[in-house]
C-alpha cells in the first residue's frame, strides 16, 4: 500500500509545479485572513450582466462552449455557445490554465489566423486550425456519426450503414490526423511540468500522441458522456485502437463509476490486460481509472436568486401561473434528452388524471442543436406535432397544458424559472451526467420542488436517492410519477430536497476539477500541505458510496476561501468574472476553443 509516502514532505519535487504550488498556499493564507475581515464581500449582484468584460478563467468551458465569428479581415467575435457543461465549469476558478482547441470555423489565410490567435491569446487561449474536409470527417464524421452514438447506445440508423462503413476509414483517418494536430500544438507550448488535462470522446487519440512525444508528460483524459457496456463497444471496427490510445494517460476519468466499470470491463475484455483495484495494467504500467463526478458552481444560482431582476421575474411567472402547479423542462433538443417520452407521459397523466387539466401546466424549453441535420429536423417536427396534439386536447381559449419554447433563456430568467418550478422532469435516454438537475436543486431552497430523475442519466447516482427516479421508456411509469410529485406531502418534499441541496452545495465545479488535476499531481510525487493530515490516495475503483465518502474527505480537508464573482449561464454570450488565484500549470484541451 502507498499509504505512508502521502506523509513525507521530502517527496515534494523541486520543480516549477511544485514552487507555484507552494507559493499558492502561501497567498491563498493571506487571502483567508483578509477574508476573515470580510474583505471578500458578495459583490456578485453589483456586477451587471450586460458587461462584457473577460477574466484570465473565462476560457474554462469544454465542448461547444464557444465559437469565433469573423467580424472582417482582422478582426474576431468571441462568442459563447450553450451547452450544460458551460454551467459546470462556470464554477472552476482555481486554476489558470492555457485552452487548446478549436475555434469553431474554418480559417484558411494566414492573416486571419495570425488576427485570431491575437484574440485567443487575451484569454489564454491557443487555436488549432482545421481545415473544411477534416471538420467534416473528423468531427462531422467520425466523432458525431459514429462515437456519440455509440456512446450514448444509439447505434447507427440502418439505412446510413453501408455508407458509414464505406467511409468509416477515411473517417478514422481524419480522426487521428486531427488529435496528432492537437498533439503538435501542445507540444509547442508545453513546458516541463506542465499538466495536460484532455477532455472528452472528439480526443481520444491524443493521449498517445502525446506520450509518443514526450513519455515523461503527465497527461489525464476526461470523458464527458457515458461510456457504453464492453458489448457495445466491441462492435467499433476501431475499438482495440481507441482504448490503446486512452490508456498512454496516466489517469483516466468518468462521471460516474459505472462508466468507469464499463471502460476497464472493455479493457480486459478486447485487449487481454489485467485490471486492478486502482485501474488497468498492461505490461507493468498502470493506468489509473476513477469517477470524478462533476457539479456546478452552485453559489452563482443560489446568489442570483436575491438579485432585484430575478425577483421580478419571479413574482411574473407566479402571477401569470397561478392556481396552478408548475413542471419544468429544460434540455437540448436532442435524441437523448427524451423530450418525445416526457411529453407523451404528460399526456397520458391528464388522460388519467381530469381534475388536473386546469391545475398544471408543462414548460418546455427546448434548446435548438444541430438545426443542419436531417435526425435533427425530424425530431424538431416530431415534439411540434406532440405538443399541438395535446394542447389541442386539452387547452381551452384562455390556457393551455404546455408552453413550449425552441430557445435557450438568459441566466437570470432560467434562475427565476428553476425557483417557481414545482415539479422538474428529467427524462434523458442517456446522459452523462445532465447537469440541469443540478441546476434546478440549487434554486429550490425556498419552493423545494420535486425532481423526476431518468435512472439513465448519470446524476441519477448523485441524486437518485432525492429524486423520483424512472425509466423514461415507460410512459406509464413517468405518469404515475409525475402524478405523486404533484400529491407529495410537504414533509416528504422538505426531506428529500435536503439531501439534494447538500449535496449539490458540497460537490461543486471547483472540487471536481481540483480532485482530477490533483490525482495527477499525487502521481507527478507533488501534495500540497493540506493534503497532509490524511492519506489522500487516489480514488479507487470501487463502489459508488466509497468514491464519494473519499472526495468528501479530501475536499472538506483543502477548504480554502476564494473570491469570485461572476454573473453568466450557457445562454447568455457576455461574462464577468473576477477571480485572484495563484496559476498552476495546466493544459486543457477542448474540441471547441473555450473563450
Amino acid at each position: 500500500m502507498p499509504g505512508n509516502k502521502y506523509n513525507d514532505n521530502s517527496q515534494v519535487l523541486n520543480t516549477r509545479v511544485a514552487r507555484l504550488l507552494r507559493e499558492r498556499e502561501l497567498r491563498r493564507s493571506s487571502r483567508a485572513s483578509s477574508s476573515s475581515d470580510g474583505t471578500d464581500g458578495n459583490r456578485g449582484s453589483e456586477i451587471s450582466e450586460n458587461d462584457i468584460s473577460v477574466s484570465s478563467y473565462v476560457e474554462k468551458y469544454l465542448e461547444e462552449v464557444a465559437k469565433a465569428h469573423n467580424k472582417g479581415e482582422d478582426s474576431w467575435l468571441l462568442e459563447i455557445n450553450a451547452g450544460g457543461l458551460v454551467s459546470a465549469l462556470l464554477g472552476v476558478n482555481d486554476f489558470e490554465a492555457r485552452w487548446i482547441g478549436w475555434a469553431g470555423v474554418n480559417v484558411p489565410d494566414e492573416v486571419g489566423q495570425k488576427a485570431l490567435t491575437k484574440a485567443l491569446a487575451e484569454k489564454r487561449c491557443i487555436p488549432v486550425f482545421l481545415d473544411e474536409e477534416i471538420v467534416h470527417q473528423y468531427y462531422n464524421g467520425y466523432c458525431n456519426n459514429i462515437l456519440w452514438p455509440l456512446f450514448h447506445y444509439l447505434g447507427l440508423p440502418q439505412e446510413d450503414r453501408l455508407a458509414t462503413t464505406r467511409s468509416f476509414q477515411s473517417q478514422f483517418a481524419a480522426y487521428k490526423e486531427a488529435n496528432q494536430m492537437f498533439a503538435d500544438v501542445v507540444n509547442k507550448h508545453y513546458e516541463e511540468g506542465d499538466v495536460v488535462w484532455c477532455h472528452d470522446y472528439h480526443l481520444m487519440f491524443l493521449p498517445k500522441c502525446l506520450k509518443e512525444y514526450n513519455s515523461k508528460m503527465k497527461v489525464g483524459w476526461f470523458l464527458h458522456t457515458p461510456f457504453p457496456s464492453s458489448e457495445i463497444h466491441k462492435t467499433l471496427p476501431s475499438r482495440s485502437e481507441l482504448l490503446d490510445a486512452v490508456l498512454a494517460s496516466d489517469l483516466v476519468g468518468f462521471h460516474t463509476y459505472d462508466y468507469a466499470r464499463h471502460f476497464v470491463s472493455a479493457c480486459t475484455r478486447i485487449l487481454g490486460i489485467e485490471a486492478t483495484p486502482e485501474g488497468v495494467e498492461d505490461q507493468g504500467r498502470l493506468t489509473r481509472v476513477s469517477a470524478f463526478p462533476i457539479g456546478i458552481d452552485s453559489d452563482r444560482f443560489i446568489r442570483a436568486l436575491g438579485v432585484p431582476l430575478v425577483q421580478e421575474r419571479m413574482k411574473e411567472l407566479k402571477e401569470r401561473f397561478a392556481g396552478r402547479k408548475v413542471m419544468l423542462g429544460v434540455d437540448r433538443l436532442d435524441m437523448i434528452k427524451g423530450i418525445p417520452q416526457k411529453l407523451l407521459a404528460f399526456e397520458k397523466f391528464l388522460e388519467e388524471n381530469s381534475h388536473w387539466h386546469d391545475k398544471v401546466v408543462l414548460l418546455q424549453i427546448a434548446v435548438p442543436t444541430r438545426t443542419d441535420v436531417p435526425e435533427y429536423q425530424k425530431l424538431t417536427s416530431q415534439v411540434h406535432e406532440i405538443v399541438g396534439r395535446i394542447n389541442g386536447r386539452f387547452g381551452t381559449l384562455t390556457a393551455v397544458p404546455i408552453h413550449h419554447l425552441d430557445r435557450s433563456l438568459d441566466f437570470h430568467a432560467l434562475c427565476a424559472l428553476y425557483a417557481v418550478t414545482d415539479v422538474a422532469l428529467v427524462t434523458s435516454l442517456r446522459d452523462g451526467m445532465n447537469l440541469v438537475s443540478y441546476e434546478f436543486v440549487a434554486c429550490q431552497d425556498s419552493k423545494k420542488g420535486v425532481l423526476i430523475l431518468s435512472e439513465f442519466a448519470g446524476a441519477a447516482q448523485s441524486l437518485g436517492a432525492g429524486a423520483i427516479l424512472v425509466n423514461p421508456w415507460n410512459i406509464t411509469e413517468v405518469a404515475a410519477a409525475i402524478g405523486q410529485a404533484l400529491d407529495m406531502p410537504a414533509e416528504e418534499r422538505e426531506k428529500r430536497h435536503r439531501h439534494n441541496f447538500e449535496h449539490v452545495t458540497t460537490h461543486t465545479a471547483q472540487q471536481w476539477a481540483e480532485f482530477f488535476v490533483r490525482a495527477i499531481l499525487v502521481l507527478m510525487g507533488i501534495f500540497l500541505k493540506s493534503f497532509n493530515c490524511c492519506r489522500p490516495s487516489l480514488p479507487l475503483l470501487m463502489e459508488p458510496s466509497s468514491v464519494v465518502v473519499c472526495v468528501i474527505e479530501i475536499f472538506f480537508l483543502y477548504h480554502h476561501q476564494i473570491t469570485s464573482q461572476q454573473t453568466h449561464h450557457p445562454s447568455a454570450n457576455h461574462i464577468t468574472h473576477q477571480q485572484n488565484t495563484q496559476p498552476l500549470p495546466l493544459f486543457c484541451l477542448s474540441f471547441v476553443i473555450d473563450i
